[in-house]
């Protein structure tokens, strides 16, 4: 493991947001979710896929809060442009999504 800065680490812009829209994505390689995120008003709505079929449904997603590293460039899946990167603990293939305990603002950074 690569040892970073407190300054490297300063770079990371970690959000929190609440999930708007999922929607299947058949077109991805794995079974995944594409996703709208809201960030509040000063960041806005952003969109990401994420392999999380095996532990939540869609319908449990919608309004979930999460957090999301929001300044990595974006990056085409398939037929969609990703533009954020939700945090999650990864054990094989399942994905356990970050989550503050209680609901907070959307936006708030994560330091």
């Amino acid at each position: 493991m690569k040892e970073i800065t407190c300054s490297d680490f300063d770079k990371i812009e970690m959000r929190i947001g609440t999930i708007i829209e999922v929607n299947n994505f058949p077109e991805a390689r794995k079974p995944a979710y594409q996703l709208k995120i809201d960030f509040g008003a000063k960041i806005g709505i952003r969109k990401t896929s994420a392999q999380i079929t095996k532990r939540y449904a869609v319908e449990d997603l919608i309004g979930k809060q999460t957090i999301a590293v929001i300044n990595f460039p974006k990056k085409q899946i398939a037929n969609f442009m990703s533009e954020c990167l939700m945090l999650g603990a990864v054990d094989g293939g399942e994905v356990t999504l970050i989550q503050p305990e209680a609901k907070v603002e959307n936006g708030l950074r994560i330091g």
